[in-house]
């Protein structure tokens, strides 16, 4: 069976109001991950989520890529061990 992991990310750029969290979502609900994404008040997105590693390896590349409108500049990344999140929330 896959590993689980949690992978905590901080994107920044122009990515607020840009139907960035939106995008995040629907990609991770493709890839079947749980998690969240929301805007910090610095203007970066934080976003977690949970799942296979292969399918976080795989959110990764939309991640830095963002919708069509968004500019990401640059993905802080840290992994950790899973907690359990079910769904994807944005806030």
């Amino acid at each position: 069976m896959e590993d689980f992991k949690r992978l905590n990310l901080l994107v920044s750029g122009r990515v607020q109001g840009v139907g960035y969290r939106a995008y995040i979502q629907r990609h991770a609900r493709d890839l079947g991950l749980a998690g969240s994404a929301e805007n910090l008040s610095d203007g970066r997105v934080e976003v977690v989520l949970e799942g296979p590693t292969s399918e976080l390896k795989h959110a990764l590349v939309f991640v830095r890529r963002g919708p069509v409108h968004a500019d990401v500049q640059a993905v802080e990344t840290q992994w950790a061990e899973a907690s359990g999140l079910e769904g994807f929330h944005v806030h």
